[in-house]
């Protein structure tokens, strides 16, 4: 029986035959659906976690007004400034550097530039940045790997050739009306691969999971505190990234004669959380919200109201 399971189980994975759909003039990109689906569970769950911190209902997506299209700023910021020769070396199309839709989101940038959205955000609402740092950590790290399948839509950021089963078709994608390439927008009509690459996207995708896991996990478990859910996040996610990292083959800016900018940069941040989760303040700060404007009938909102509450986030 497991022989006939096996059988029919497919040889590899097939990516999908666009990323793009059109309903009439409008383009319908898998990419920015993945990253707004992304989004919507980062703040869902970050506003469940922040009241369970003593936060106030709204603050999170209060917040996000901010960090969020600082966020995006950033990581295509971060992507354009290590993918330049892309943009603005021979043959470049600078243009392309605005075309966040067809992707090319540096996550490095991204948590840089939305950390300073959310510090503005936090101080405009009378919150305190690591504890809000801590309570949207495990929905940042839900929404990378959610985004992650937009690189699958995409058909980018895989690894090298492999025999393993789970190994990713790649094909040729062409614009239908002239036949010529067309790698983001077209369309496969041939369903004949012409790779079978490592899903390095599904790695990291996994990955993220499981940081998300562990990093909850730790938090009930120490009730940790002071910004330290965040950096064991930062922490998670680059020691993954670091490996994975060093596995994909598309086009990336080196550095140190031969190595992936990305390598490098994973590295760092790595050894840098690292060290904020061992010195930062133990234990989990207590938080009283400042009071709110009453509404029209002078009722004020607040957070969570029993305990159970708080800790069913």
């Amino acid at each position: 029986m497991l022989a006939t399971l096996a059988a029919s189980l497919p040889a590899s994975i097939p990516s999908p035959d666009r990323g793009v759909w059109h309903v009439g003039p409008i383009p319908i990109r898998a990419y920015a659906l993945c990253i707004i689906a992304g989004i919507a569970v980062a703040l869902w769950w970050g506003e469940r976690r922040l009241q369970a911190r003593g936060g106030r209902a709204g603050t999170v997506l209060d917040v996000a007004v901010w960090a969020v299209p600082f966020g995006l700023l950033g990581g295509r910021l971060y992507h354009v400034a290590t993918d330049w020769r892309t943009y603005f070396g021979p043959g470049g199309d600078p243009w392309g550097a605005l075309e966040i839709w067809n992707g090319g989101l540096g996550i490095w940038g991204a948590i840089a530039l939305g950390g300073v959205g959310a510090w503005i955000g936090c101080r405009r609402h009378g919150v305190p940045l690591p504890l809000f740092a801590d309570a949207v950590a495990p929905g940042i790290v839900v929404a990378q790997a959610i985004g992650r399948l937009g690189n699958w839509f995409n058909q980018e950021l895989y690894g090298g050739p492999t025999t393993l089963p789970w190994g990713l078709e790649i094909y040729r994608r062409v614009d239908p009306a002239t036949g010529l390439e067309d790698p983001l927008g077209g369309v496969a009509l041939d369903p004949t691969p012409i790779a079978v690459v490592h899903p390095t996207f599904l790695y990291e995708l996994l990955w993220n999971l499981v940081v998300a896991a562990l990093i909850v996990l730790a938090d009930r478990r120490f009730r940790l505190g002071h910004g330290r859910v965040f950096a064991l996040y930062v922490a998670g996610y680059t020691l993954g990234r670091f490996f994975i990292e060093i596995m994909r083959t598309d086009p990336a800016t080196r550095v140190f004669g031969d190595i992936r900018i990305n390598v490098v940069v994973a590295a760092v941040v790595f050894v840098g959380a690292v060290l904020y989760v061992a010195f930062a303040r133990r234990g989990r700060e207590e938080y009283t919200p400042p009071d709110p404007e009453p509404d029209a009938a002078g009722v004020s909102s607040g957070g969570p109201d029993t305990p159970q509450e708080r800790e069913d986030a």
